[in-house]
């Protein structure tokens, strides 16, 4: 053969192997063009954002169980003794209203009667148990000459206003009671209005 036929098929072969899958110096071809390959870098990205949101919503909402929680627990602390608190408001107006026939039926004039000491006795009792109530947040109402409020308060009756403001409490039928600010009893009350001549 010619030597310009030799060199044309070396060539050509040169030229074959360039494309040939065969040639360790070639990379293979990726199966996914760029526009693949970056619409799918796209997509992972907002997987990521979407996932990034979801954790900071888990988060979020992992926070506020956890702060209610502690309120729930906290306030079971401190209402717990509602119901027991409201028991013991009933025998504190039994003691009252005890305490306070007791001291009309006393004669003052004779300190060393039973009467009059069981009249002291019942107010030591009755100044303790308020001391007691006080010390766990238990507190009575004092609302005459306050306003009324329908959360704190139940009318029982109206009496004139005199010297008083239409709407201002003017007596108390039966004490209401706060827990830690919280009414568990309603106190009973007397409305000033003004009267109808």
């Amino acid at each position: 053969e010619s030597p310009c036929v030799f060199s044309t098929a070396a060539q050509q072969r040169s030229t074959g192997d360039e494309c040939g899958p065969e040639d360790p110096h070639d990379e293979p071809k990726h199966p996914l063009s760029d526009c693949a390959l970056e619409h799918k870098a796209i997509k992972l990205e907002e997987q990521v954002r979407d996932l990034t949101e979801r954790y900071r919503k888990a988060l979020a909402d992992s926070e506020n169980v956890r702060r209610r929680t502690q309120k729930f627990v906290e306030d079971a602390k401190l209402f717990g003794i509602q119901s027991f608190c409201r028991d013991l408001v009933e025998v504190a107006d039994i003691l009252e209203k005890t305490t306070e026939s007791a001291a009309e039926e006393a004669e003052p004039s004779n300190p060393n009667s039973t009467l009059q000491k069981i009249c002291e006795g019942l107010s030591l009792i009755e100044a303790k148990l308020q001391s007691v109530f006080a010390k766990h947040g238990l507190q009575k109402m004092n609302p005459v000459g306050g306003k009324y409020d329908p959360y704190d308060h139940e009318i029982v009756c109206h009496v004139p206003a005199e010297g008083l403001q239409p709407g201002t409490i003017a007596l108390v039928t039966q004490d209401g009671y706060k827990l830690h600010g919280r009414t568990i009893r309603h106190a009973l009350v007397g409305v000033a209005v003004e009267s109808q001549e």
